[in-house]
């Protein structure tokens, strides 16, 4: 559950509260994935992309992203968390598939979250290796959702926030 708090921090340093002394600036844009990074303390790193397609496209949604963050004071790195632009029910899950391979994300709110760094750890290689992603989601009214994300840039831009935020990517 941690790691929610700290994706749900992240969101918080998007949304430019003064909780951050500074807010994060683009540090590069990598194909379709950018890079961006704070300053300050506390120090956050974190790639992100939003979807090439999503389906059903006549659904009525908030901003949609993927996130890798680093956050070196709490010593995480490549932590992933994906903002679905809606709710979804208790106990709901996502689905990542990356080539051949599937991950399984717990749900809160709006956001989906990696439960064992090992799986990230996967997730991460699989999304190095592939050209694309999809993200699968069914939202709290029932609504089945399928993003598709361009990982073209998506190694570079992992490899900037690691540079910048001295962790390993």
């Amino acid at each position: 559950m941690r790691r929610a708090v700290r994706a749900a921090s992240l969101v918080v340093v998007l949304s430019c509260t003064p909780a951050f002394a500074e807010n994060p600036s683009l540090l590069q844009k990598y194909g379709d994935w950018s890079a961006y990074g704070t300053a300050s303390n506390p120090k956050v790193c974190f790639a992100v992309a939003q979807p090439k397609d999503i389906s059903p496209k006549n659904v009525k949604r908030g901003p949609i992203y993927f996130y890798v963050s680093a956050w070196p004071d709490d010593k995480v790195a490549n932590e992933v968390s994906v903002k679905m632009g809606y709710p979804f029910k208790p106990g709901a899950t996502v689905t990542v598939n990356v080539g051949s391979d599937k991950f399984e994300l717990f749900t809160k709110e709006e956001g989906a979250f990696v439960e064992k760094p090992e799986t990230e750890t996967a997730l991460i290689e699989a999304m190095r290796k592939a050209p694309n992603m999809t993200v699968d989601g069914v939202s709290a009214r029932g609504t089945k959702t399928s993003d598709t994300y361009s990982l073209s840039g998506a190694g570079d831009a992992l490899d900037r926030i690691a540079k910048e935020c001295g962790s390993t990517g």
